[in-house]
Parts: structure tokens; sequence; C-alpha cells
């Protein structure tokens, strides 16, 4: 079932997700909802808090961005194969690397996207969708994308990385967008 994406103004967007156990209610279910959701929107993650829910679970498809770069753009990320993955009870262990930019939107921030730098590298420990452990380093645009899904765990969004010049120049677009005067071609549902 395809759930409606929460946007930019919801207070759970704020706030810093729970984790959960492996008795949680329906998580199977939950989990094919937010694949479902995530791709339906053209999303390449997703985060619970985006769908209402305050745990610490994400979902990341970054294969989808390494299967479609074009010919001059196969070197950009070396040795990233992009992963499928379910990420439960994240919690980042390190980080490595130069900072680098990125370009990057969000399903709750719509039609605003604008360049975020972040390391190089991350190592993750996280429970998949089993709740078997691991801990992995991940580089390229799979860190980048589990860096932008692990920040809205932690009640972050990646406007806040903006320099506050830049901040000021989407202040408008973005109480649009708390206010629901927005199109998007993807279910959402606004701030009240």
């Amino acid at each position: 079932m395809i759930l409606p994406i929460v946007a930019y103004g919801a207070p759970v967007l704020r706030e810093v997700s729970q984790d959960i156990t492996p008795d949680y209610p329906d998580l199977q279910k939950l989990l094919d909802n937010m694949w479902e959701t995530m791709y339906a929107s053209s999303g390449v993650g997703l985060a619970a808090p985006q769908i209402n829910k305050p745990i610490r679970l994400f979902v990341v498809d970054s294969e989808q961005i390494i299967n479609n770069l074009e010919e001059d753009e196969e070197n950009l990320y070396p040795g990233d194969h992009g992963i499928k993955q379910v990420f439960i009870n994240a919690k980042i262990v390190e980080t490595e690397g130069d900072d680098w930019a990125y370009n990057e939107g969000c399903l709750s921030i719509p039609k605003i996207r604008e360049d975020v730098y972040r390391p190089e590298k991350v190592k993750i420990k996280y429970l998949d969708e089993n709740f078997q452990p691991h801990v992995r380093t991940f580089h390229g645009i799979t860190a980048r994308v589990i860096f932008h899904e692990y920040d809205h765990i932690e009640g972050k969004l990646f406007i806040d990385y903006l320099k506050p010049l830049k901040k000021r120049m989407i202040k408008g677009k973005l109480e649009d967008i708390s206010k629901g005067k927005i199109r998007v071609d993807y279910k959402m549902v606004f701030p009240k």
C-alpha cells in the first residue's frame, strides 16, 4: 500500500526516533509499504518519520542511481555498486574522508534541491529486516543516501546543512510546502 509522505513542517520530522524490537507490530507489512511508497514517489530512500512513524527504520535503494548513470558518469562512484537494504536501529560508528557536495532533495521537501556537503564514507551498525546485526562501511552515493536517511531518524533535514543565506532564500518555498501550497505526483500529508 502506498502511504502518504509527511511534508516539511510536521513535528515528526524533527523528533529523534525510537528503537524498535522484533515484535514491532506488522513490521514486514510496514517494510513492504515503505518500499512501495518509495518507488511510487521516485525516491531512492525513505525513513519511517517520513510516513509519520517516529521509529529508527529506513530503506535505501542506491542501485537505482548506479544503474542509471550515463556513460560519461560511470566513474563518479568507483567501487560503489549500490545497495537495496533495510536499516533498523541504525547508529553511525564513524565517518571518514573529505566532504563532497551533492545536489540533494527530499520527498518531504518537494521541489527544493540544494548542494549539501557530506563525508565520503560512513561506518554504520544496524539490524536488517530479520534483526541480524551488521557493521558495514559504505562510500560514494550509497553513503550519501544513508547519511540523508539517517538524518531523518535523528530529526534532521538536508536543509539544516545550508548556509544562512540559502536558508533565507528558500524560506518562502518551505512555508508553501508546510501550508500545502504545492503540487506533487505522490501522496502527501501536510501539517495542520
